[in-house]
C-alpha cells in the first residue's frame, strides 16, 4: 500500500537527510496560542521556518528568475522520492507545518490549475487514509504556482477537522451519491461536498468552479481545497477566495503582519513567521485578515443562489 512505503520514507528521510531531522524536530519546540473568533476555534502557529514561503515573490517575473524547487535536478540529492501514479511524486516537506507533512507536485513543470487534477487529488487522499490533503491556487497560498502539486497533512492537524460536524451546514443541491452544503458564516465562508461517488464529487466540484469568477490574466478561480476519505466517502471543503493577502501584509514595517493564507489558515491553523505578529496579532486583526481574503459575502450568498437554481 502506498501509505506503507509514505510511512518508510518519513523514516528514512529523517535517518538519512540531517536538515529534514533537524526541521521536525523542531516542530516539537513550536509554539501555539488559540483564540475563538465567532464561536470558531483558530489556531496560531509560530513557525519561523515558513518565512520564505511566507514571503515568497509569485509574479511572472520572479517565477522566471528563479529555479523551480519542485523539479527533479533542483530538488536537494537528499530529498527522496516515491512515485504515485503515473503523474506525481510523493516527497517529505522539508520546512514542516505538521508532524507529518507531504508535497505532491507532479513530474513535469507544469502551472497550478486544479480542474482537471481535482480527481487526482480525491485518487490521493483516498490512498492516504491517514493524511488531509490539500490544494492551494495560484493566488491563494501557493508559494510554487508554476509548478502543479498538493500537500498532506497529517489528520487531526487543524482545527476544521475537530470541528465541521459541529457546524451549521445547510443543503444546496445533490448530485448521485454527492451532497453540496454550504456553511451559514461571513469570517471565511466554505462549501462542503461529501460522496462516496468520485464521479459525483467531482460533478458538483466542476459546477461550483463554473459559476465562480476567473479574473483577468488567472488560470483558474482563486480558492482553496482541503479533502479526507474516511468511512467510505470523501469529505471535501472549498474555500473561495477574494484576495491573495490582507491588506496589512503590504503595510510599513511597524504595522506590517507577514500573514499569507493559504489552505491550512482557512482549515484554522494560522501560520506566523514571525514572532511579533505571534504574539501581537489581535482577534480583530485575525478576522480581518480572514474577511479580507475570503469571497464577500454578498457574492458567497450570490453563489449560493446560483448554485441552488442550476438546471443540469
Amino acid at each position: 500500500m502506498i501509505q506503507e512505503d509514505v510511512d518508510q520514507l518519513f523514516q528514512q528521510q529523517i535517518a538519512e537527510w540531517e536538515f529534514v531531522r533537524q526541521q521536525y524536530e523542531a516542530l516539537s519546540r513550536i509554539r501555539t496560542r488559540d483564540v475563538m473568533i465567532d464561536e470558531s476555534l483558530y489556531r496560531i502557529q509560530f513557525n519561523p521556518a515558513r518565512a520564505l514561503s511566507s514571503a515568497a515573490r509569485i509574479d511572472k517575473a520572479s517565477l522566471a528568475k528563479r529555479p523551480c524547487f519542485l523539479c527533479d535536478p533542483q530538488r536537494p540529492k537528499e530529498q527522496k522520492s516515491i512515485p504515485f501514479g503515473e503523474d506525481y511524486l510523493i516527497l517529505v516537506n522539508p520546512y514542516p507545518i505538521f508532524p507529518k507533512h507531504l508535497t505532491i507536485p507532479t513530474r513535469k513543470h507544469t502551472d497550478q490549475c486544479i480542474r482537471e487534477r481535482f480527481s487526482d487529488l480525491l485518487d490521493a487522499a483516498k490512498a492516504l487514509p491517514h493524511y488531509v490533503l490539500f490544494y492551494n491556487g495560484p493566488k491563494c497560498g501557493a508559494s510554487a504556482p508554476d509548478h502543479a502539486h498538493f500537500q498532506a497533512a497529517e489528520k487531526g492537524s487543524m482545527p476544521l477537522e475537530k470541528e465541521w460536524k459541529a457546524l451549521e451546514f445547510r443543503a444546496i443541491r445533490s448530485k448521485g451519491e454527492a451532497k453540496l452544503c454550504y456553511l451559514n458564516r461571513a469570517l471565511n465562508p466554505v462549501l462542503r461536498i461529501t460522496s462516496a461517488s468520485k464521479e459525483d464529487a467531482t460533478a458538483l466540484f466542476e459546477l461550483v468552479y463554473d459559476y465562480l469568477e476567473i479574473r483577468k490574466d488567472e488560470v483558474e478561480p482563486r480558492m482553496n481545497i482541503l479533502t479526507w476519505y474516511e468511512e467510505g466517502k470523501w469529505m471535501i471543503f472549498l474555500f473561495p477566495r477574494d484576495s491573495h493577502r490582507p491588506s496589512c501584509y503590504h503595510d510599513e514595517e511597524e504595522y506590517r503582519r507577514l500573514i499569507s493564507p493559504g489552505s491550512v489558515d482557512m482549515a484554522g491553523l494560522i501560520i506566523s513567521a514571525i514572532e511579533r505578529d505571534f504574539k501581537g496579532i489581535t482577534d480583530e486583526e485575525l478576522a480581518q485578515i480572514l474577511r479580507e481574503v475570503s469571497l464577500p459575502t454578498q457574492d458567497y450568498l450570490q453563489l449560493i443562489i446560483k448554485l441552488k437554481k442550476h438546471h443540469d
